[in-house]
Order: C-alpha cells, then sequence, then structure tokens
C-alpha cells in the first residue's frame, strides 16, 4: 500500500481516499457499515461536504470513535463570512469533531485572497486560528479557476476533476501543485461513471505520488474493489495503457461529467443521465438503458425550453441544450434500429 503526502500540510494518508457524497443516498445503517468497513480496511482520508445533504452526519455516526485516526476533509459553498460560519459549525456538528483536518472553498468560481472585498479568505485564517480547521483548501471545477488557485499561493491543497481521460492542459495541474508543493485531490477519477474498469483508473493514479483519488463510493461491491487493491495496487501495463488510450480516442471531447450541478431543470430533464445517454449505450449492456423508463427520460428531452440556465451552472462550460439534442437524436436513431450499439 502506497503513503501519499499531501503537499505542504505534512498529512500523509493511503493511496485511496474515500468519497463520501455518495453515501447521501445509502440509509444510515448501510452507510455506517460501508464506512466501517473502509476505515478497517485501511482508508484514513474521508472527503465530504456540507453541500452533501446527511453525508457528514452518517460520517460523524460511523467513525466518531477512530477520530483521531482519520483525516477529515469538508466543504463550503458559502459566498459571505456569515454563510461560512453556519457552515463550519453545522459540518463540526455533524461530524462530532472540534477541529477539520482540511477545510475547502466548494466548487470554486472564484479564487478568494485576503482584502478582495469578500472576507471569505479572511474566515479560513480565523477559524484556522480558532483551531477550527488545520489547512485551508479549494474545489474547482473550471481549470482556470485551478490554475489561478496554484499561482496564488494560498492554498494547501486543490481538489479536481482528474483521470485517464483528462486533457494535457488538466494533467499540467497535477506538476504545477507538485512544484508548489500543494496537494492535489482527484475527484472524478471514474469520469463521473464513464470509466468502467477501476484496475485501470487506479494504475493510472498509481503514476503520480502526489495526488490523492477520492473515490465515491455508495455500494459494498465497489468498496471492495478499492480494498483489494490496498496490498494488490494495479500498476501500469501494456494491455492497460493500450486499454487507457482506446478510451482516451472514444471518450474525450465534450462529454458530461454527470456531476448534477446543473439541476434540477425546470421541465424535469434528468440532465445528467440524458445528457451521457449515447456514452453510456456504449459502455454497458445496452438493454439496462433501453427500458420504459429511460425511454420516459429521453423523451423529455424534447420540452427542453432552450432556457440556458443548465448552460449556466455547468462547471465545465458544456453547450447541455446541443448535448442533450445530439444525445436524444442518437438514443431514437438507436431505438428505431437505425444504428448498432457497439
Amino acid at each position: 500500500m502506497r503513503q501519499i503526502t499531501i503537499g505542504s500540510t505534512g498529512i500523509t494518508v493511503p493511496q485511496s481516499g474515500f468519497g463520501a457524497l455518495p453515501i447521501q443516498r445509502d440509509d444510515l445503517d448501510t452507510a455506517k457499515r460501508i464506512l466501517r468497513r473502509a476505515f478497517a480496511g485501511g482508508f484514513r482520508f474521508f472527503d465530504t461536504a456540507r453541500a452533501y445533504s446527511d453525508s457528514e452526519y452518517k460520517l460523524g455516526q460511523a467513525l466518531a470513535d477512530v477520530r483521531d485516526q482519520i483525516t477529515i476533509a469538508s466543504k463550503t459553498m458559502a459566498l459571505t463570512p456569515k454563510d461560512f460560519w453556519a457552515d463550519l459549525e453545522l459540518s463540526l456538528h455533524n461530524l462530532q469533531t472540534d477541529y477539520l483536518d482540511l477545510y475547502q472553498f466548494h466548487c470554486a468560481n472564484q479564487v478568494f485572497c485576503p482584502g478582495d472585498g469578500t472576507g471569505m479568505y479572511e474566515c479560513m485564517l480565523e477559524a484556522k486560528a480558532q483551531g477550527k480547521i488545520r489547512h485551508i483548501g479549494i474545489t474547482a471545477h473550471k481549470i482556470g479557476v485551478a490554475e489561478e488557485a496554484i499561482a496564488s499561493g494560498l492554498y494547501e491543497t486543490l481538489q479536481f476533476p482528474f483521470s485517464y481521460l483528462s486533457s494535457a492542459r488538466e494533467l499540467a495541474l497535477v506538476s504545477a501543485c507538485q512544484k508548489a508543493n500543494m496537494g492535489f485531490i482527484a475527484m472524478k477519477a471514474l469520469a463521473g461513471g464513464l470509466i468502467n474498469r477501476s484496475d485501470a483508473a487506479m494504475a493510472y493514479m498509481n503514476q503520480f505520488d502526489n495526488v490523492v483519488p477520492i473515490w465515491g463510493i455508495q455500494r459494498e461491491a465497489e468498496l471492495d474493489q478499492w480494498l483489494s487493491y490496498m496490498d494488490n495496487t494495479p500498476s501500469m501495463t501494456p494491455e492497460l495503457a493500450n486499454f487507457i488510450e482506446t478510451e482516451k480516442g472514444s471518450l474525450t471531447g465534450d462529454f458530461c461529467r454527470g456531476c448534477g450541478y446543473c439541476m434540477p431543470c425546470p421541465v424535469g430533464i434528468e440532465i445528467s443521465t440524458c445528457a451521457r445517454m449515447s456514452l453510456m449505450l456504449r459502455r454497458a449492456p445496452s438493454e439496462a438503458w433501453l427500458t420504459p423508463e429511460h425511454q420516459a427520460q429521453m423523451q423529455n428531452v424534447t420540452s427542453c425550453l432552450q432556457c440556458g440556465e443548465c448552460m449556466k451552472k455547468c462547471p465545465y462550460e458544456l453547450n447541455t441544450p446541443e448535448l442533450l439534442k445530439r444525445n436524444y437524436e442518437d438514443y431514437q436513431n438507436i431505438l428505431s434500429g437505425n444504428t448498432s450499439v457497439m
């Protein structure tokens, strides 16, 4: 099992982190069982957020008695000092702790800095002075924000989407963080579910000694895969390298990562499903995506108002209505037998 030091924080954790967003979809007993098994199997870095409904509460219920053995990272989407302090106090209460190892500005659209008039970075500094947080981080989906955060020298960690589908510009963030002694936390390491070989994903991440991937885990079967890699970590082989190159050829470009920040749609379109249906059809048994339920979801795409709200909220700045249109047309072709599912 590899150990990774998270930049200048000095925190050293095992090679895989636990992404606690999906456990908000589990009942409490299931979430607690998964979290306890993760801890027993070697997970020590747990990433959650105030925005993940009851994720923090479940994590606190499951792991409060081993608090001194784990690293907890949480996040705030607050834009005012008042909301910052409310979020932080609620996070501490839910997690049953008096400090967070890492507190991050969540899905930041700007890089907060001292004297910018918002008072937000000053809140981080004050929380650190009070001992309520130990390290300051930022998470971003827009690469310009990520690059600015690294250049600022104000943050100890950057959390950004990163996988073997990442572009050269995104890959450069990893090197930039290493040069700046800034921790790099990789979210969306499975590209929102498009990557379906965990061994390839793990082998790719294993090439970077400064990257901590956080795997979003909702089911015990998913946890089993990552636990098995703690002592038997996949390494890059010619077969895996060839597989990844083939994947990159078919999956790079403008595709929906399924983050869900565009939701809700005013007419109820399930954007994170419908905007990537073409890719999902070709990466799983097609029958799973051709059910009456999914057909109804895709038909709802025709109700799009072209209001542009989804585009405004998309952190990847995608033309979401156009993606929906293309996926709908492809889906109809498949249903009518005009296009074969590969």
